[in-house]
């Protein structure tokens, strides 16, 4: 082999290591509205900190959670509930401390840290539209399933197919509130379109996420969890103790973050991008902007 070989091929190699550098930090984020506004919120704040960043959005629960496992990535935003139930597969009720105080435990064995929580919590929540809840006199959970006994007969239920299917979705809802929807009265669609059935009164009904940002945009009322059966959904910054280890500061900065969020502020946040039509990276950018964290 001669001596230029040898060169270009030293040469090749190190122009290789340097544009294979990996990211100080991969930011991983879920593929609905909420999670890709606090991935790139996360992804912006963090350069703007000094960190070399990757954000890794768009992925399903499981995948993610098994990314952030298998050290492929390093940290995302995750809801108490998730954890619990989905991932650690604990089904009693808790309260939202609690949930907070047991995942943080059964996570923190296997190397994830739940940092502090935020004070949203993006829950599954029945909506109606307001008029209609008004004139029905309907405010709670258990006034729709009273409802639902004596007049229920025509009544449309919109459900995303994942709540309809689920052990601790639809059927023991429906236990716990002690009323029965009719086959023909349950509409199963896509998460993202009981908003759009509800609104345009092809449901009466709608499960909906408690932060969405189309709740208010579109003039619904969230009936009250009386009998406090949907569990906490807390969103918080999990990371992964390694990652943490090597970067001291991460902590505190990612609990700034975390300060600043609640319902209202994400509510907020969403419709910006699901009925104003923002971009993702333009209302995750102002937000920064308007907290003086970039």
């Amino acid at each position: 082999m001669s001596k230029l070989t040898t060169l270009f091929g030293a040469t090749m190699l190190a122009l290789t290591a340097t544009f294979s550098h990996a990211a100080d930090l991969v930011v991983g984020g879920k593929g609905f509205t909420e999670q890709l506004i606090v991935a790139s919120m996360t992804e912006q704040y963090l350069a703007d900190q000094g960190y070399d960043v990757d954000k890794r959005d768009g992925m399903g629960s499981t995948v993610l959670r098994k990314a952030q496992h298998n050290g492929q990535i390093d940290l995302y935003w995750e809801y108490t509930g998730t954890s619990l139930i989905t991932f650690n597969k604990i089904k009693q009720p808790m309260s939202a401390d609690q949930a907070y105080a047991k995942v943080k435990q059964l996570d923190g064995e296997k190397g994830l840290v739940w940092l502090e929580p935020s004070k949203a919590n993006n829950t599954y929540a029945l909506a109606m539209r307001a008029k209609d809840a008004a004139a029905k006199n309907i405010v709670t959970i258990s006034d729709f399933a009273d409802y639902v006994k004596a007049d229920g007969d025509e009544l449309l239920f919109a459900s995303n197919v994942e709540f309809a299917a689920r052990p601790d979705g639809l059927k023991p809802l429906q236990k716990k509130y002690q009323f029965k929807l009719a086959r023909k009265n349950l509409k199963k669609m896509d998460s993202g379109l009981t908003y759009q059935a509800l609104k345009t009164g092809n449901a009466d009904v709608a499960l909906v996420f408690a932060t969405d940002g189309r709740i208010k945009a579109f003039d619904f009322v969230v009936l009250k969890d009386d009998k406090g059966f949907f569990p906490n959904y807390a969103l918080a910054p999990v990371v992964r103790q390694e990652t943490l280890n090597n970067n001291p500061k991460l902590a505190a900065q990612l609990n700034t973050l975390s300060a600043l969020l609640n319902d209202e502020v994400m509510a907020t946040l969403n419709a910006k991008v699901d009925v104003d039509g923002q971009s993702i990276e333009k209302v995750a950018k102002q937000f920064l902007i308007d907290n003086q964290l970039i």
